[in-house]
């Protein structure tokens, strides 16, 4: 892989009619080097138990090696046939809702040893017939895999017997879990209870945990089939997700994906957004960012959309820069899908590359220019090393524990993850996500841990440490408060990190008509206002910076500073306005001497950068917006690489609506 993947997912089993050259063509032509195929179609490869028929698969691998596209393959499973939900009704998942109806994909139970047996036996066929095909030039492991909610009596006396692996007995589980609390205590393993119907958070919150194991493990399993058969230059990745909001959003609740990456070569993902006036950048900015700390490298964007549903038909030059900010995040492919628009189903009006005419449109002749600079911009744009001095540390752990005590509002976990992060996205400060698991805390300038609300305590003295040694952190309120079991630390919340951040609390409630008050942040009255969430914090050797404005409250602090060790702390024990928030922010970066250049300039212009294989400096200058603007070049001299003309320090670059420009630094 020595240059950028540019392509679309490609079912010529759901064409309702043979164009299979046709479509290469019009691809190659817009500049489409890959296709991606195979990962939903189990039922054309197995359309009746045993008697198996790649016979699409192999004509679109024929077709691919005639025109000189790559392939990956996906193994099939994650959509069953019906003949083997017929056959055994015990693959679908049994959940919380009750048994499965068969119908729509991921419904199955990825721990049935029938569902098992007939996906090896599948996948194993398909590894065969693909392997001879040079084009071919990797595996995806199923397709956005979850654990499905299964929670059937298989799957939950697996769970017993994980517990009672972990605790030994059910007197010390019970206390772990304190299970006392409404007769909840179990007498023995025997007599364990369907867990669908706890009321304990801290069972409901280990179960979720066991359930995403599950996952790591299936996945393990498959690559571990696709092992025994890909070439040495085949790499193996799987399409992550992540939690949807009517579209990309936040950290996914049902997979841990750092735990489940570990099994592959190179990580994979898909990520939607809203588009039209709604195009911001952020969840393509959000989800590269993910996807790519997980194995601290470059990924693949597997799927994103081109046309996808009514409300995001791209305008002019959006699709460009849409595809140029998943480059400027670090990734090695933009893959579209699809190819083609579908002409029945449920997806009928998720539109592909194409529409329902097969002919060209706006969004494909503007594919054709991506493809044309892709191919051209290869060398240099490929591989792109990004070294990010913030990092947002999450946790499924919290995200999980939030669930069963949520926040007012109806805020979540990841509304307070994007709001600390779509804060530093918009002020041009580039980051990394770490995970309980990460070791290399220390090689960040600044870590923000939103909400991290159940933590073990080793987790907590780490980030304690984190700041004795120098570093700087930002912990929001809902840090600290519960131990890895979601049960209450029973002591100075937030739990070992209060004399680190110099500030402790014993009551919260949720702020009505309350403001910041102050003047460290010279904000406006509306932008003071809080919400969601407020912490009666009293300092304990911090600086207060803001205090609460309310009759009642105004002797407690907002948002709080300390100096410990050789670092420094901030404390945000609210959930502020976005303006407040980058006021805040802006405060601990120059604290943390991470205020350069690019703060300079905030969205709709964002700056982001990397380093390509020749040394050079590679900076992306992505413009969110439908009006026409002039934007100071603030970096060095350089070659915008899209027109090839010298872009000079202090310059007046004219952005258009919905502009990009790429800027090459020379190495020094």
């Amino acid at each position: 892989m020595d240059h950028l993947l540019y392509g679309v997912a490609y079912y010529d089993e759901y064409m309702p009619y043979n164009r299979l050259d046709e479509d290469m063509q019009m691809m190659k032509e817009a500049g489409i080097n890959t296709i991606r195929i195979a990962e939903s179609t189990w039922s054309s490869e197995e359309p009746e138990e045993g008697r198996f028929d790649f016979t699409h698969v192999e004509r679109v691998l024929r077709a691919a090696e005639k025109h000189g596209l790559h392939v990956i393959v996906g193994t099939p499973t994650y959509a069953v046939p019906p003949w083997l939900a017929k056959l055994h009704p015990e693959v679908l998942a049994i959940t919380k809702d009750g048994p499965g109806i068969y119908g729509a994909r991921q419904i199955m139970d990825i721990t049935s040893p029938a569902y098992l047996f007939y996906a090896e036996r599948v996948i194993r066929k398909l590894m065969e017939v693909v392997q001879q095909y040079s084009c071919v030039i990797g595996f995806q492991l199923d397709n956005e895999t979850k654990h499905y909610d299964t929670a059937g009596p298989s799957v939950q006396n697996r769970f017993v017997r994980y517990l009672r692996d972990k605790f030994g007995t059910t007197q010390t589980m019970n206390r772990a879990f304190g299970l006392n609390y409404w007769s909840n205590r179990v007498d023995s393993w025997e007599n364990f209870p369907d867990v669908r119907g706890t009321i304990n958070g801290s069972l409901a919150a280990e179960f979720e945990k066991f359930q995403r194991m599950l996952v790591t493990e299936f996945l393990q399993w498959q690559a571990d089939i696709v092992e025994e058969y890909r070439r040495e230059d085949q790499f193996v990745t799987q399409n992550f997700d992540f939690d949807w909001k009517g579209h990309s959003y936040g950290v996914q609740p049902r997979v841990d994906h750092w735990e489940a990456s570990r099994c592959l070569t190179i990580a994979g993902v898909d990520i939607y957004h809203p588009s039209q006036s709604h195009l911001t950048g952020k969840e393509i900015a959000f989800g590269g960012d993910m996807v790519r700390s997980l194995m601290n490298g470059n990924y693949l964007l597997l799927e994103t959309e081109a046309q996808g549903f009514p409300q995001w038909l791209p305008y002019p030059g959006q699709l460009r820069l849409q595809a140029f900010s998943h480059l400027a995040s670090g990734a090695d492919s933009v893959m579209y899908w699809h190819w083609h628009s579908l002409h029945n189903a449920c997806e009928t009006y998720w539109k592909g590359l194409l529409s329902h005419d097969f002919l060209p449109n706006e969004t494909y002749l503007e594919a054709k220019t991506i493809g044309a600079d892709f191919r051209r911009l290869s060398p240099r744009l490929v591989h792109l090393q990004k070294e990010a001095k913030v990092a947002i540390l999450v946790s499924n752990e919290a995200l999980t524990a939030m669930k069963y005590f949520p926040l007012p509002e109806g805020i979540s976990y990841n509304d307070v993850v994007r709001w600390l992060y779509d804060a530093l996205y918009e002020m041009n400060v580039e980051c990394d996500f770490l995970y309980p698991q990460s070791e290399d805390f220390d090689k960040y300038q600044m870590i923000l841990v939103p909400a991290l609300y159940a933590a073990p305590e080793e987790l907590l003295e780490r980030l304690d440490q984190y700041v004795e040694n120098g570093g700087h952190l930002v912990a929001t309120f809902k840090t600290g408060f519960c131990n890895e079991m979601v049960k209450v630390y029973h002591d100075r919340q937030p739990h070992l990190l209060w004399e680190c951040l110099g500030v402790s609390y014993s009551q919260f409630t949720v702020p009505e008509d309350t403001y910041l008050s102050g003047d460290t942040f010279p904000l406006s009255r509306e932008e003071r206002a809080l919400s969601c969430w407020m912490e009666l914090a009293i300092p304990a050797g911090a600086r207060v910076l803001a205090w609460y404005e309310h009759p009642a409250w105004g002797k407690y602090a907002a948002v709080t500073e300390h100096v410990y060790g050789k670092g420094m702390a901030t404390y945000i024990a609210s959930m502020t306005t976005p303006q407040a928030l980058k006021a805040i922010l802006r405060r601990a970066l120059e604290h943390a001497d991470l205020w350069d250049v690019e703060q300079q300039v905030s969205f709709p212009v964002i700056f982001r950068q990397g380093i390509n294989q020749a040394g050079e400096k590679i900076v992306y200058c992505l413009h969110y917006s439908g009006e026409e603007r002039q934007q100071t070049w603030l970096h060095e001299d350089g070659v915008e690489l899209l027109s090839g003309k010298a872009v000079h320090q202090g310059e007046q670059l004219t952005l258009k609506p919905w502009d990009v420009k790429i800027v090459a630094i020379p190495a020094k």
